[in-house]
């Protein structure tokens, strides 16, 4: 059997934790900051998990993660 190939653009934006959940970045937070406020924007900077309906495609997007 071949190896699986990992998805390079989800292995960009997914890391798996130590526990095994899948951590993500937070959207909205590349352009038109200076109508956000700036609570909203330091809230964007913390890191979020995957919903727990969305985990499991993510994780077979990285089979070796």
């Amino acid at each position: 059997m071949p190896k699986m190939k990992t998805k390079r653009g989800a292995a960009k934006r997914f890391r798996v934790t130590g526990s095994g959940r899948v951590k993500r970045s937070r959207a909205y937070k590349r352009h038109i900051l200076t109508t956000k406020s700036r609570k909203r924007k330091r809230q964007l900077r913390q890191s979020g998990m995957v919903s727990a309906a969305d985990e499991r495609a993510v994780k077979r997007l990285l089979p070796y993660l």
